[in-house]
């Protein structure tokens, strides 16, 4: 008996979800991650629940999907501000597993900006299901092209 893991299955990926070209850091460790953005200039994020990604009873790792949140969540303030950013603060409540397999989405709603401090609430969902709900202060640090779906830096 082999302790081989089989490969995954092939999956297709949800309608309007692009793949993020991650060439370097942690974002390429923990991918592939996936964004869409809506006709509403709405922005998620979204992963497929790996093996890599998982714990001991084959669920999603809280670090996983805090890390997520993390990314998804600020993913706001790269849209706000076509900028590289820093967290400052990340609170998130578990609410629910995501299991191998799943297709996780996450997204947040800026909720206020002052002195150059953003604050945003977020949720982290599959399916119908909400896995961590939560907010998070991000900071911007350093203006950049805006990539698609973004709008122009603009100064503090």
């Amino acid at each position: 008996m082999s302790d081989d893991v089989a490969a995954p299955p092939a999956f297709q990926v949800p309608d309007g979800y692009e793949i993020l070209d991650w060439r370097r850091g942690f974002g390429r460790q923990i991918g592939p991650l996936y964004r869409k953005h809506d006709a509403n200039g709405l922005s998620s994020m979204a992963f497929r629940v790996e093996e890599y990604h998982t714990n001991g009873m084959l669920n999603a790792h809280g670090g996983m999907l805090m890390s997520f949140a993390d990314m998804s969540w600020g993913h706001v303030i790269s849209v706000e501000t076509s900028s590289y950013w820093v967290t400052v603060r990340l609170t998130v409540d578990f609410l629910s597993s995501a299991r191998l397999g799943d297709w996780v989405e996450g997204a947040s709603e800026l909720l206020s900006k002052e002195d150059d401090l953003y604050v945003v609430r977020g949720r982290i969902w599959s399916g119908d299901r909400t896995l961590i709900t939560g907010s998070g202060v991000f900071k911007p640090i350093a203006k950049r092209d805006p990539r698609p779906g973004e709008k122009a830096y603009k100064a503090p």
